[in-house]
């Protein structure tokens, strides 16, 4: 390990108002109960359950806009977050954010971005996604917000998602890298194109393989940067080996080279904080999808194979 604090902190957010598919606010439980604790403790990490921010259920509460569905209730949990991260980051340790659908990297993001804000310091992501998550509600077919969250903390969309700690943008585009991108709404794409996001398809991917891309990628991510946040949507895993998660595109990467990309972050010593989202225990197989996903924190987090 390259850690020089080796000491995480666990929260959860039961956010299930995101996307249309239930089921995501459970993930943080599944995750838990494939024992991500115990494990990370077993790396040698001192590890603090900082529990789980709670958020309404779509039964309590009406859509009050169509093209940003649930956006105060979003917002309002994406602050907590933000607040939280920022907190766990003074105490010295690594926060591991466990979700819920993918909205709640605007807050994970917001907080990262807000602790080195104050010292000056830029901080990049490492976006690990098949769907690009750069809509504003202007191009969303959907008005679900967890396909909103890039474009978010670069600075576009709803301002309650954007401004955030009273800023924004949160990170820059040429900081940023999205991998795995293989199910892209039209408009979106021309976003994407334009953003200055290096994105990796899986056609790349597939061509250059896992070790060269994340080379690049890492280094995109740190070398403006105090380091990088690492965000991973379950379904930039194939579903053979990821069932559980409301938005499934076949053609990902495999169990093998899903743990690399892990892996080799673990190696470079420069991730700032981890984020798991939309494993969907309602939709899993014998909790496999959060058992790979404790098994990728862990490659993240320095387990070695020898």
């Amino acid at each position: 390990m390259q850690y020089a604090k080796r000491k995480a902190t666990i929260i959860g957010v039961l956010m299930d108002l995101g996307a249309d598919r239930r089921g995501v606010d459970m993930g943080p439980s599944a995750i838990r109960v494939a024992g991500l604790n115990e494990r990370l403790a077993g790396l040698g990490y001192d590890v603090t359950d900082a529990g789980n921010i709670s958020v309404r259920n779509p039964e309590m509460m009406q859509v009050t806009d169509c093209k940003l569905k649930y956006l105060p209730e979003i917002a309002t949990a994406c602050q907590t977050l933000a607040g939280d991260v920022e907190a766990i980051l003074e105490h010295g340790a690594i926060p591991i954010i466990l979700g819920g659908d993918h909205s709640i990297a605007i807050g994970s993001v917001s907080g990262l971005s807000a602790f080195h804000h104050k010292r000056d310091h830029r901080v990049g992501v490492i976006w690990f996604d098949a769907h690009g998550d750069m809509n504003t509600p202007e191009t969303s077919p959907s008005g679900n917000i967890h396909g909103m969250p890039f474009a978010a903390i670069l600075g576009h969309g709803a301002p309650e998602l954007t401004r955030i700690g009273g800023f924004a943008p949160k990170v820059y585009p040429e900081d940023c890298v999205l991998i795995g991108a293989r199910s892209v709404d039209p408009e979106e794409a021309v976003a994407l194109k334009s953003s200055g996001v290096r994105v990796v398809t899986m056609r790349e991917l597939d061509e250059r393989g896992m070790s060269a891309v994340m080379d690049e990628a890492m280094w995109l991510a740190s070398r403006r940067t105090a380091g990088f946040h690492v965000t991973m949507d379950m379904d930039f895993v194939d579903p053979d080996f990821a069932p559980g998660v409301g938005t499934p595109v076949p053609g990902g990467p495999t169990y093998r080279e899903s743990h690399l990309a892990m892996e080799k972050i673990a190696d470079s010593g420069k991730m700032l904080s981890f984020e798991l989202t939309e494993v969907n225990p309602v939709l899993d197989v014998s909790n496999k999808t959060a058992e790979l996903g404790v098994q990728l924190i862990l490659s993240a987090f320095g387990k070695k194979i020898m």
